[in-house]
Parts: C-alpha cells; sequence; structure tokens
C-alpha cells in the first residue's frame, strides 16, 4: 500500500492523513467546491476536485471517487465515517477497481449495515435484543398492529444509516403515523433509504458500545467500552471510558457478545457494537440490549486510542494489507479515564447554524496525537477564515482528554473548553461544559434523557453567566480602548440587544479607556469600567475591582460575537433603531427561518387557524429535520416559502394574524 485516497473531508480526512503520513504512505484528498481551500486539501499528499456542494454532487460521488483513485495512482482508498463508509456498493465498488479497501467486507457491511440483518444475526448468536418488527411489510397498517404486539413505548428506527437519523420515540398510538412519515423522510433524505423497524424502548438506559477489531485470519477482540449516554436527538455529545456503570465482569460479557457478532458476519477491521444497558433496580436485575453495529470507525474513537495507547487508523491500514491483528485479548490494557466532547456549530437549543470562523484559537495541544496521561487531544479542521456550510454535518471538532482518574478527566475538559476560542458563528462550547459539570455527570449518573430532562435548567444557568458578562463584554466590543480617548461631559444613550431583550444605558467617556455606565430603567445602576487592550488582542474590562478578559468579533454592522472566558454572548447596538423597534419581541407575528436549510414540509395553508406549538414549515439542515412552530394559537395570514426551496437565516417563512392588544 503506497497511496490511500481518504474519501472524506473535515477532521477524520486530516486524521486519516496524519497516521497515513507516519507511516510512510501518501495520500490524496478529494474535496467539494466549498472546501476548495480546507485544510484536509492542503494537508494531503494530492488532491482532487469532486466538483458540486452537495454531498449527493461530491463526496457521495461512487464514479468520481473512483476515478479520483485512477487519476492518481492510489492503490487503497478509506472511507472515514459518514458519507459512504457503511456503503456496501461503494466498498465493493473499490474492490472491484482493483484497490484495497480500508474497512471490512462488502458482505459483512451488508449483514450488519441493516439493523433488521444485524438484529437476527445477533438472536441465533444469543446476543440479548429488544422485542420488536423489522419486516418487508412497511405499511402503516402492520407497523400499527405490531406497535400494539410489542407495547409502547417504542422507537421508530431508521432499518439503514445511523447517527441518530431517521429515530423517533413513540409513547402511544396516536403518535405513530406522524412518526412514521417523519422518520421516512429523514432516512430516505440521509441514507437512500426509507425502510423502517420498531422495537421496545427504554425510558432510562445509558448507551455504552464495543469497540472491536478482527483480521482476515480469523482474529478478533474487543478493546473495552465507551459510554455514549449524553446525547441530544439520539446524536452524541459526549463519550467516555471507561462506562462508569461497567465493572470487569460486565465488560467481559458484552464484548463476547460484540465479537460473536462480528465473528459471525465473517467481519474484518474496525467496527462498533452498540447496546441500551438498562440497569435495572435493587429487586430487578439489569441487563444489556443490542442497537445496532456500526461497521465503521466511530467518531469516539479517540477515547479508545487514549485509554489503550493504539492507533486505530494504522491497525486499519495493517489489517487491510492482510497483517494479523498486533494484539491478543489477554494483551489489551486500558489505563486511566478518558472524555470527548463534541464541539458543534448549533446553539444552546440544539438548532445548528452556518457562518464563517471569525476566530478561532485551540487550547495548548498537539492535534491527533494519542492522548497520553494527562493530556488534551484535538481533533479539528479549523481555522481562521472557514465556511461552515449547511452541506454537511454541524460537528467542528472533537476534545479528548485523557488522565488518570475520571474527576480529573472531567476538570482538564471544562479547561480546555474554556481555553477554546471560536467566534463568528454559535457553537455548544459553553453548553458541552454546563454538562460536564452537572452533577449528574460528575456523580457518573448520566443516562440517555439526561438532557430531555436537564437541558432546560443549563440554558437557564448559561444564560444567567451570560447576563453577569453583558456589560463588561459589551462596553469591550463597542468602546474599543485604543478609539475611546477623549473625556465628554455628556452621557450617550445607548440601547443593547441581548438574547432578545433591550438594555437600556447611558455611557459616559472619562478619558481614554474609562467609561461610566448606567444602566436606564427600574432602579438605576451606575458602574465604572477601566478597559484596557492585551497583548493578545483580548480586550480586559475591570468593573469595580473584578476582571473579565474578552475577546470580540464583528459579525454584521452592530452586532458582536463575544468571549469571556467560558462564557458566549452576542450583542446588538440597537441605538439607531426606532424605540419600538428595538423593544419589541421580534417578530412575533412572523415565523423566521434560524438557519440556512431546505424546505421539505409544509403542513399548514393560509387562512388555517392554528394552535399554540402548531408546527407550520419543517426544514432540513446539516441532515437534520427541524420543526419551527407557531408560539401561540393564531391564523396563517400568508405563506412565503414552498416546498424544495432554499431559505436564508432572518428570512419570513410565514406571517400570522396581528392580535389586537
Amino acid at each position: 500500500m503506497k497511496k490511500i485516497l481518504i474519501a472524506n473531508r473535515g477532521e477524520i480526512a486530516r486524521r486519516i492523513v496524519h497516521t497515513a503520513h507516519a507511516m510512510g504512505i501518501a495520500t490524496v484528498a478529494v474535496y467539494s467546491d466549498p472546501d476548495a481551500q480546507a485544510l484536509h486539501v492542503r494537508e494531503a499528499t494530492q488532491a482532487v476536485a469532486l466538483g458540486g456542494s452537495a454531498s449527493a454532487d461530491s463526496y457521495l460521488r461512487i464514479d468520481k471517487l473512483i476515478a479520483a483513485a485512477r487519476a492518481t495512482g492510489a492503490d487503497a482508498v478509506h472511507p472515514g465515517y459518514g458519507f459512504l463508509s457503511e456503503n456496501a456498493g461503494f466498498a465493493q465498488a473499490v474492490v472491484d477497481a482493483g484497490l484495497t479497501w480500508i474497512g471490512p467486507p462488502p458482505a459483512a457491511i451488508r449483514t450488519l449495515g441493516s439493523k433488521a440483518g444485524a438484529k437476527a444475526l445477533a438472536q441465533a448468536q444469543g446476543v440479548p435484543c429488544l422485542p420488536g418488527y423489522a419486516g418487508s411489510d412497511q405499511s402503516d397498517e402492520r407497523f400499527g398492529a405490531e406497535a400494539e404486539r410489542i407495547g409502547f413505548p417504542l422507537m421508530v428506527k431508521a432499518v439503514a444509516g445511523g447517527g441518530g437519523r431517521g429515530m423517533r420515540l413513540v409513547t402511544d398510538a396516536v403518535q405513530l403515523p406522524a412518526a412514521l412519515v417523519s422518520a421516512r423522510s429523514e432516512a430516505l433524505a440521509g441514507f437512500g433509504n426509507g425502510d423502517l423497524l420498531i422495537e421496545r424502548a427504554l425510558l432510562n438506559p445509558r448507551h455504552v458500545e464495543v469497540q472491536v477489531f478482527a483480521d482476515a485470519h480469523g482474529h478478533c477482540i474487543h478493546l473495552g467500552e465507551r459510554d455514549c449516554s449524553v446525547q441530544r436527538r439520539h446524536q452524541k455529545l459526549i463519550e467516555e471510558s471507561p462506562s462508569p456503570a461497567v465493572d470487569a465482569a460486565l465488560r467481559e460479557r458484552m464484548g463476547a457478545c460484540a465479537v460473536a457478532l462480528a465473528q459471525a458476519a465473517g467481519y474484518v477491521g474496525a467496527g462498533t457494537v452498540e447496546f441500551l444497558l438498562d440497569e435495572g433496580t435493587p429487586n430487578q436485575p439489569g441487563d444489556f440490549f443490542l442497537m445496532e453495529m456500526n461497521t465503521r470507525l466511530q467518531v469516539e474513537h479517540p477515547v479508545t486510542e487514549a485509554l489503550t495507547g493504539l492507533d486505530l487508523v494504522e491497525w486499519q491500514i495493517r489489517v487491510a494489507r492482510g497483517e494479523p491483528l498486533p494484539l491478543a485479548q489477554h494483551q489489551v490494557a486500558l489505563q486511566g479515564h478518558a472524555i470527548e466532547v463534541r464541539l458543534c456549530a448549533e446553539d444552546a437549543q440544539f438548532t445548528p447554524h452556518t457562518g464563517q470562523v471569525l476566530y478561532f484559537a485551540a487550547p495548548p495541544a498537539t492535534a491527533f496525537e494519542r492522548a497520553a496521561l494527562g493530556r488534551l487531544r484535538f481533533d479539528h479542521a479549523l481555522e481562521q477564515g472557514t465556511e461552515v456550510t449547511t452541506h454537511y454535518d454541524a460537528m467542528l471538532g472533537k476534545l479528548i482528554v485523557h488522565a488518570a482518574t475520571r474527576g480529573e478527566a472531567i476538570d482538564a475538559l471544562v479547561r480546555a473548553l474554556e481555553g477554546t476560542t471560536l467566534l463568528g458563528l454559535p457553537s455548544n462550547r459553553a453548553f458541552l461544559a454546563a454538562c460536564l459539570g452537572h452533577p449528574q455527570f460528575r456523580a457518573g449518573q448520566a443516562r440517555v434523557p439526561l438532557l430531555a430532562h436537564e437541558g432546560d435548567a443549563l440554558r437557564a444557568a448559561l444564560r444567567l453567566q451570560e447576563q453577569a458578562a453583558l456589560l463588561p463584554s459589551a462596553m469591550a466590543a463597542l468602546f474599543s480602548p485604543r478609539t475611546t480617548s477623549l473625556p465628554c461631559s455628556f452621557a450617550r444613550p445607548m440601547r443593547l440587544r441581548h438574547q432578545g431583550d433591550v438594555l437600556p444605558l447611558a455611557v459616559r467617556e472619562l478619558g481614554p479607556g474609562q467609561l461610566r455606565v448606567e444602566q436606564q430603567g427600574g432602579e438605576p445602576e451606575s458602574v465604572g469600567m477601566h478597559l484596557t487592550p492585551l497583548p493578545d488582542g483580548r480586550v480586559q474590562c475591570a468593573v469595580e475591582g473584578v476582571t473579565h478578559a474578552v475577546r470580540t468579533a464583528a459579525v454584521g454592522p452592530q452586532r458582536w460575537h463575544w468571549q469571556a472566558g467560558g462564557v458566549d454572548g452576542w450583542v446588538e447596538d440597537a441605538s439607531c433603531e426606532p424605540a419600538a423597534r428595538a423593544g419589541a419581541a421580534g417578530g412575533a407575528n412572523e415565523l423566521r427561518a434560524p438557519f440556512n436549510g431546505r424546505v421539505v414540509a409544509v403542513p399548514v395553508s393560509a387562512g388555517e387557524a392554528l394552535q399554540a406549538g402548531a408546527t407550520v414549515v419543517v426544514l432540513e439542515s446539516m441532515k437534520l429535520e427541524h420543526s419551527l412552530a407557531c408560539p401561540t394559537a393564531t391564523t396563517v395570514v400568508e405563506l412565503l416559502v414552498a416546498l424544495g426551496q432554499q431559505v436564508a437565516p432572518g428570512q419570513v417563512l410565514a406571517r400570522f394574524e396581528v392580535k389586537e392588544a
């Protein structure tokens, strides 16, 4: 193997480049039009343009990928994860082209890539499975009958793919028809296959997965488990190993089941068997149940690398070359504790966002090297100027910490998040740190419903942190100490908008970097502030002896994104707007697009009366569907979008009846 074509993009493409080059193997990157200047393109030995912007026109085009491999003389293909990594047709096309496929055999992908097929094989091997239905009759009537047999609650799942797409929780029969329609639509868009299955739902489980590795000589081992219970929308946010709920005996049982499933399918390479762990009660023993098997490298593979000291991409390459596994099961050693968080371009409500990275700085770390004990690893493809588009997943990178104990790993990861600067578009940086600090997570008691139950409390706490840092951060953005020089005896009236609320102020400039800020309305409050430029470009704002180091970036003529340590915020100067507009709640009679996306459903019509919370428009963005609802009971006056239309942030989608005061 002399040259590997990497059929992927972003941080995983960079990750594969790093290991391949360390092994003396050349690499070929491929790229879509938006990725022409991306880091993975510049770091590979060669790069080939695929053309197009959407995945369907670039990273999902098997013909273009095979042609790129032939044109560059690549003799192997690594699919990374996502895109075509679990596509048996792509794997077969690579093999048929005489190239080495760095992944499991196409037959194993077909068997295990289908949740229904994997479940049937697992049951034959004695692997515990939840009761369900995964038959060929995909009619709503059949699903309804099977749901009554299985009982509620249950999960609707896409048979193909993964990543939480095409999954819906159904708690009663009334919800089932809508869940089937929605899950089919998302599965068809994400995987090209709308087939579904249903199975009994566990309402308070852990999500625990086992990393397996097999070679072509009949050897298969596991490399321990990862606990992925902290999720939103069935997508993982935090992964750790070892799981706080798994002891040596349970690890052995789960590992044996995972290995048995892989061997029964004739598996070769890296794979992950995912389980739901029901811990039971003092009077009722718990058990684990198969979810699915991912026939690829996982996003969270660095957690296992940190714990074992192994390079799983190197193992993939060696196994694909026909080499035996370097270790036997009894030689696998797990040391310390590792935790990974996924940094995503999304707000605290988990809504994905697009935009340009105006400033980026990672905490001190070395990317892609194994996170040795007590060290941080940051896998990403970020730099100043990076454009985050609607065409790909919202994940920006992964921070991984390895420490001697779980508590030390948590503390170090919180510090790493606070030391990461990302300005220009919303991210979940602060939300991740809040999750790590949540008492349930710290106690090792986090389960899958954690964020569904505690998300509002976490968001409320973050909002209070923002409000506490708002004034000094806003003043650092609006009054640069380099331009504030001459004293002025007159107070400048200002109105600042933050999270929809408007704060009236009176600001007096007293001299270089010296401000007197008075909050208007209610009980007046006046504070003095001293702004000082720091050598690294931040501004230090001292407020009555308390200092805040703030970095800001202008994202519009009168709008700024600021970051003060672990706190992020956005502020607008609404001083020049008419008072009525500046103080308005903003679009109470309009529905606006919160992000770029494509309209995939408009279930209402003009003139229709709606209840509060009724879905008005469904947008697809970053491979997920998002239902946009009316906040109050109202009547639709006008619909301004149609099915299939692309919309931009802030675009008016619908107008509602104006209610008389």
